[in-house]
């Protein structure tokens, strides 16, 4: 076989059918999120980045620079080791104090980052837990996916944000295996959020254990940020709270909040975090900061709740095709592959608005879309600029309307 012929075949595949990923590259400029300077083309040119998962900009607060500065200073760069080979370092110790207490839970575990921590999690539950049935939601993160696919227990797939058609499901599974219920509280392409009250309904009725990711939730949702389950009030009824800290509390890291039994299980049994190297401790001493800051801040969260449905508003009454999204996240409907990343290549290079084109395999072909998530540091100068460069774009490429796309359907 030729392999670099066929390597080469398979990303000019990519290419034709408008599909090749392009990184941006971007340098972020501290303190003036989220402003940030361009190489392009042999230049260097600023831009605003509007597909930012740093929702609140807390990679750039100054709490959370002075605490990476202060652990690198005194641990060094590295944590020498896994966990239980001389990597665990006091700040992963108080790290995971705050993420348990943040939770509402009696422990925490923390992960290399959000993915691993879904993979690693479920597969150790499916996999080590006789005869148990995972019962997962249509869309799902493709971490939450692979963790159940490598545990190689049954499974079942449920409509989406459909608790009937769980119940159809749980009814019919034997009632005496065990049984687990996977699913996410904010869904990042379509900003839609679980029904998780209705969901902790059924499964509670089968005796199923809960698994909520609630990584695009976490620093944004509830009195002190915990996510959508704290909002609602609901911690207490999900097994398994599982996070990140990559996204609103600014750094890197995954998480998994739970009883002590729980989370000992996971440290004990699964293999991605055995065999995975401890974060750096200035990382989880910056984690530490920024969770601590983020309780302490609701008027952040406010003050971003507004940005994101002033910004859908104002999108909307301008035609463009913002889906209905009830959470912070604005997905814009493109519906072609290549005309998604035109416009997201006219906005980055015509009008210095960087937002990234979502494409298959992230969501299906046919709902290609740009998504843009506002912070509470972009202002109404930013915005403005924000929605003529949209329209200018969708009237330059020729992209239906939202009243179009209505009537199409």
């Amino acid at each position: 076989m030729d392999y670099e012929h066929y390597f080469s075949k398979r990303i000019a595949d990519l290419k034709a059918e408008g599909r090749y990923r392009v990184f941006a590259d971007l340098e972020r400029i501290c303190g003036r999120f989220p402003v940030a300077l361009n190489h392009r083309d042999g230049k260097t040119v600023e831009v605003v980045v509007w597909c930012s998962n740093d929702y609140l900009g807390m990679g750039q607060r100054p709490e959370v620079i002075a605490a990476t500065h202060e652990a690198l200073d005194r641990c060094g760069a590295g944590a020498g080791g896994t966990r239980n080979i001389s990597g665990t370092n006091h700040y992963h110790v108080l790290l995971e104090e705050e993420m348990a207490d943040f939770n509402a839970k009696e422990s925490a575990l923390l992960f290399t980052s959000g993915y691993v921590a879904n993979q690693t999690v479920l597969s150790t539950l499916g996999a080590t837990i006789p005869g148990c049935i995972i019962f997962s939601d249509e869309l799902n993160h493709n971490s939450m996916i692979e963790g159940i696919r490598h545990g190689r227990s049954p499974k079942q797939i449920f409509r989406h944000n459909d608790a009937q058609d769980l119940e159809r499901l749980l009814a019919a599974a034997p009632k005496d295996a065990p049984k687990l219920v996977a699913f996410e509280s904010v869904y990042s392409m379509d900003g839609d959020i679980a029904p998780i009250a209705e969901i902790c309904d059924v499964a509670e009725k089968y005796g199923a254990m809960t698994y909520l990711d609630e990584v695009h939730a976490v620093g944004m949702y509830g009195e002190q940020g915990s996510g959508v389950a704290e909002r609602d009030g609901l911690r207490d009824r999900i097994t398994i709270i599982q996070g990140t800290m990559a996204k609103a509390i600014g750094v890197v890291g995954g998480y998994i909040a739970a009883s002590n039994a729980c989370v000992d299980y996971a440290r004990s049994f699964g293999p991605g975090f055995i065999f995975s190297s401890s974060m750096p401790p200035a990382t989880a001493a910056a984690c530490l900061a920024s969770v601590q800051y983020l309780r302490k801040h609701p008027e952040l969260r406010v003050k971003h709740q507004e940005r994101a449905a002033t910004c859908k508003r104002r999108l909307s009454e301008r035609g463009i095709p913002v889906l209905p999204s009830v959470s912070h996240i604005i997905p814009v409907m493109v519906g072609n592959a290549s005309l998604c990343k035109q416009a997201s290549d006219l906005l980055l290079s015509d009008y210095n608005i960087y937002v990234q084109p979502i494409n298959y395999p992230t969501v299906p072909v046919g709902t290609e879309r740009l998504r843009i998530t506002p912070t509470p540091l972009h202002d109404d100068s930013m915005m403005d600029h924000l929605i003529e460069s949209f329209c200018a774009v969708w009237d330059r490429l020729g992209i239906a309307k939202a009243q179009e796309q209505k009537a199409a359907e």
